[in-house]
């Protein structure tokens, strides 16, 4: 079988669609011409594009030595922006969708030990870690929490296969994860890797701010978070698209983002609150002001790139890579 690239639009087919606790349903997807997918690492995520031409991305929650398939946890979210529905309501097997190849913002990094805080459908890319760990015979403590057992998707499944290493933290039986202690008592040089809902995310922060070990949380949202900059103080700025040919000026009210969509209304975004990395822009000259949730300003400035949905200038002028 010939592998698809890497770097192109993929082709896919859903091969299984099948309906899981807490209104979750698990898609499997292969390619349409059976071709090998292109690898990926738990943490990854991929980018659909439905048939509306909503975008949405999702991670990939199966096994990362599957070559045959990308497996996706989506959560009905009554209160989204038509994503999350259309692939419950319209998304059927054997329709076809476009999807980007994977992604990964929040990848494994070597360390002795691990600890995995899993809230309701952040649970997606800690399976995927989990059983990665398993596989290389790591050192591994998962502590997933959610509304009830009922709504816990994949509880079964990690609880079967793990029962050693599996925490389930019921919050109409126990409440919320405790997480002052389950940070106080990592080990030394683990790693904590955390995706659910902002509060979750948010009371992380503060525990491993409060122990020092700020340098040792990972972060995946799936929202934005809960504190939003203010802008009372945003000036315009000038920006410059080096492969258009084409200068802007950015209003003190206007995104970034919408100003390159009026001379590139092709260019790619999702999220448009900065957590999501699809419009994630190469910066070739200036100074940007990040403010997205996605990476820290440093990792920002080591890829020497920002998130254009939300991020402004520094310097009177930057220069992109459009």
């Amino acid at each position: 079988m010939p592998a698809l690239s890497d770097g192109a639009s993929l082709r896919l087919r859903v091969a299984r669609k099948t309906p899981l606790a807490g209104g979750v349903v698990l898609l499997e997807l292969s390619a349409t011409d059976d071709a090998e997918l292109p690898r990926w690492g738990p943490g990854a995520h991929v980018e659909l594009c439905l048939p509306s031409g909503l975008r949405r991305q999702y991670s990939l929650c199966g096994d990362p030595a599957a070559r045959d398939t990308y497996t996706l946890g989506v959560l009905r979210e009554e209160t989204g922006r038509g994503g999350s529905a259309e692939v419950h309501d319209r998304l059927n097997v054997g329709d076809e969708i476009h999807s980007s190849p994977p992604r990964n913002h929040f990848p494994l990094v070597e360390a002795p030990d691990y600890v995995l805080l899993a809230g309701g459908i952040g649970i997606t890319p800690l399976k995927a870690m989990a059983e990665e760990l398993h596989r290389r015979g790591a050192s591994w403590r998962l502590v997933y929490g959610g509304r009830n057992r009922r709504s816990m998707a994949f509880a079964e499944l990690l609880t079967g296969r793990h029962p050693d290493r599996v925490t389930l933290v019921p919050e109409d039986e126990e409440g919320v994860p405790e997480l002052t202690g389950i940070i106080e008592t990592m080990s030394p040089g683990a790693r904590l890797y955390c995706c659910g809902p902002p509060p979750m995310l948010a009371a992380a922060t503060t525990a491993c701010e409060r122990a020092g070990l700020t340098d040792r949380l990972h972060l995946e949202r799936f929202t934005a978070a809960e504190d939003t900059p203010d802008t009372s103080a945003d000036t315009a700025f000038e920006v410059e698209l080096r492969e258009t040919g084409t200068s802007l000026t950015v209003a003190a009210d206007q995104s970034l983002l919408e100003a390159v969509r009026a001379v590139r209304p092709d260019i790619d975004s999702s999220c448009q609150e900065g957590y999501c990395g699809t419009c994630e822009t190469r910066v070739l000259d200036g100074r940007p002001e990040h403010r997205g949730t996605l990476m820290s300003p440093e990792e920002h400035e080591e890829e020497g790139t920002m998130l254009i949905c939300v991020g402004r200038a520094r310097s009177a002028k930057l220069v992109l890579e459009l």
